[in-house]
């Protein structure tokens, strides 16, 4: 592991100040590290020589030392002293983000006027979701889960509330599940959420601060949302080609209160999986520009040809990378159970905030995702579903294949749920969406996703079979052309 040796200081605290001479170093020490002059693995001198250095008495130091410990940027090494060991999202913890005023204002945007329309119409009856982000319900394993209720049963003695990051036998289930990814995770680096979306709201009120920019793929699931900007922080798209998304292209410009959100596993809503070399060049990149990422592995079981792709919280040596997981792609949203994944000082901050909102996901979801990941059926179940959803995916590209070729294109997609659809010529997607929905068919225009105009649609092959899908793709089809062509 490479060491940088001890650096020169010639600034002091200022003793006039209301500010307490401790949180002067901490403030100092975080600067340093954001401005990217003191490096990861740079060594600090020693607690006598800070002393020293900034005047004041050791205990100063000390305190000062132990509080950039419990947010993570430095750490004691044996024989190495003290160094820095993280500059990204630990950088943001010291700082005042406002939380409490987003917590007590209730403020949030209102969605867009077609997601709107597309949250009534998803419970309307005789409607055909071909671009709904869920799982068949249908598809949902009973038998099994009956089984895991029976046994969850058994040995509850009550449904109180649960410790501030979750039940511990589900932390320690999800440590155990992360392996298969190549994540290293005590129970302690995990944080039970209501669902990945809560994890995301998490991070908007606690990490990331005001007037701060957000990048993300373009187009982006994260682009359907509002919650972000709710929060005061603005959305920057950046382009991808087949290979995921093009980092060169982000701002060299880094603040260091900026982040970066990639589905990088089959992508929502392009369906795209990001090459493993241009997952190392991403993670080169972010290390030498300071930005953190937000990692959603929504869709990261759910590869239909061959393993996994690396996880970039596989790849990540520095606490860079917050890692959101969810069993509402695999299993069922109903259940409300996602995770997340980050230092522990990233943890207890997230878990701190979550109990003022819930106190805490559901108790019995928790305990039945437990014994279903112990128990070793939801691999089992996982291996299945995979199975079904590729042949359904496949269905859905031959039906694609008879009745749009001529007038779009999409690529296939290695997993997930959705096939990104773009017209040839322009079609006016708000009136089409209407249109559609007349007919009984439910569509997600590509424009909600997106940072710009654009002649797309996401279709899911996964919340209709083949030959619902079939139905509405032969039935789509006819209203383009004879009304929109």
């Amino acid at each position: 592991m490479k060491q940088i040796s001890t650096i020169d200081i010639e600034w002091k605290p200022n003793k006039d100040s209301n500010v307490p001479m401790y949180r002067q170093i901490v403030k100092f020490v975080s600067d340093k590290v954001a401005s990217g002059e003191w490096p990861i693995w740079t060594r600090l001198p020693s607690q006598r020589e800070l002393s020293a250095i900034f005047e004041v008495n050791r205990s100063t130091v000390t305190t000062a030392i132990d509080e950039l410990t419990s947010y993570g940027i430095v750490s004691g090494r044996h024989g190495a002293g003290t160094q820095i060991s993280s500059n990204t999202w630990s950088l943001l913890l010291p700082d005042n983000s406002e939380w409490n005023s987003y917590l007590s204002s209730g403020f949030f945007q209102e969605n867009k006027a077609i997601v709107q329309s597309i949250n009534r119409l998803e419970f309307t009856e005789n409607v055909i979701r071909i671009g709904t982000g869920e799982i068949d319900p249908r598809l949902f394993p009973r038998d099994m889960w009956k089984d895991i209720l029976l046994k969850v049963s058994n040995r509850l003695t009550s449904l109180g509330y649960l410790e501030n990051l979750g039940l511990l036998e589900l932390r320690q289930a999800i440590s155990n599940h992360l392996e298969k990814f190549g994540i290293s995770a005590s129970p302690d680096n995990i944080l039970i959420t209501s669902g990945s979306l809560q994890a995301l709201q998490l991070i908007s009120v606690s990490l990331l601060k005001r007037d701060s920019t957000v990048y993300t793929e373009a187009p982006s699931y994260l682009k359907s949302l509002e919650m972000f900007q709710s929060a005061g922080m603005k959305l920057s798209g950046v382009p991808m080609d087949h290979q995921g998304l093009e980092y060169w292209k982000l701002s060299r410009n880094q603040d260091e209160h900026n982040a970066l959100y990639t589905i990088p596993t089959n992508q929502n809503p392009t369906g795209i999986t990001m090459s493993e070399n241009r997952r190392q060049e991403l993670m080169r990149y972010c290390n030498d520009n300071g930005l953190p990422i937000i990692e959603d592995g929504a869709y990261q079981e759910l590869c239909y040809d061959g393993k996994s792709p690396a996880t970039l919280k596989s790849l990540d040596e520095n606490g860079m990378v917050i890692y959101l997981g969810t069993a509402s792609k695999t299993l069922a949203p109903g259940l409300r159970i996602g995770w997340v994944v980050a230092d522990k000082p990233i943890v207890d901050r997230l878990g701190d905030i979550k109990m003022q909102m819930d106190y805490g996901a559901s108790s019995l979801s928790q305990w039945a995702m437990a014994e279903f990941l112990n128990s070793g059926v939801y691999d089992e179940y996982v291996d299945d579903l995979r199975k079904i959803l590729k042949k359904r995916r496949d269905a859905a590209l031959d039906n694609l294949t008879k009745c749009f070729s001529d007038i779009a294109t999409w690529k296939k997609p290695t997993g997930g749920f959705y096939i990104w659809l773009t017209f040839n010529k322009k079609i006016k997607i708000e009136k089409l969406f209407e249109t559609a929905a007349n007919a009984g068919i439910l569509l997600n225009p590509g424009d909600i996703y997106d940072f710009k105009e654009n002649r797309s649609l996401r279709l899911s092959f996964a919340y209709v079979n083949s030959s619902e899908f079939a139905q509405a793709i032969k039935r789509l089809s006819e209203i383009i052309k004879t009304k929109f062509l």
